[in-house]
């Protein structure tokens, strides 16, 4: 499903896995913000990016409950059509994700609404539930086409630790690969 886009003055994207570190797109503006309702998680199976069809990788969805902080970013409105076609050729490739217009609570500008790309639970590549050591076992081996799996866990991780987020279960699934690469 995708959001018309074209009567939203203020277009904010939210980032909270490597939107935060590799936007890929032009913005005039990014702050942190919170997400509520939605939790950050490895619950995407990756076949192209981090993984491949046949040792498939883990990345980034935003899964039902929770609260996320990650980094909001405002594209001037000149470029919306360019920075929506960009993400979703990205975000969009196998339908895992669906676009949703959520409220962000976003430092200096308070609750505004932001597109946010949130995890199809129903999706064949959806990987809810996994635990921690399952996640960590798949991050550690899995490469794609973006490079390893591992890369993309700790350059999240180490983003969110630059932006003085302290995101527990990155943190902990962070150290759980380390052990395994040893």
């Amino acid at each position: 499903m995708q959001i018309d886009f074209s009567d939203i003055d203020d277009l904010w994207i939210f980032g909270y896995g490597s939107l935060m570190w590799r936007p890929g797109f032009e913005y005039i503006e990014k702050a942190p913000a919170k997400c509520v309702g939605y939790q950050r998680s490895f619950c995407i199976y990756s076949t192209i990016y981090r993984g491949t069809p046949e040792e498939q990788g883990l990345v980034l969805g935003l899964d039902a409950g929770g609260e996320t902080t990650g980094m909001a970013f405002k594209i001037a409105s000149e470029n919306k059509a360019e920075v929506m076609e960009y993400l979703r050729e990205r975000e969009l490739v196998n339908d895992v994700y669906i676009e949703v217009l959520h409220p962000l609570d976003i430092i200096g500008h308070g609750r505004q609404m932001a597109l946010c790309y949130v995890a199809t639970q129903d999706h064949k590549q959806y990987a809810g539930g996994l635990t921690l050591e399952q996640q960590a076992e798949i991050i550690a081996v899995a490469s794609g086409c973006r490079g390893a799996n591992s890369d993309y866990l700790f350059n999240s991780h180490e983003t969110l630790l630059d932006l003085n987020i302290d995101d527990e279960q990155l943190g902990k699934l962070s150290e759980l690969v380390k052990e395994i690469q040893k």
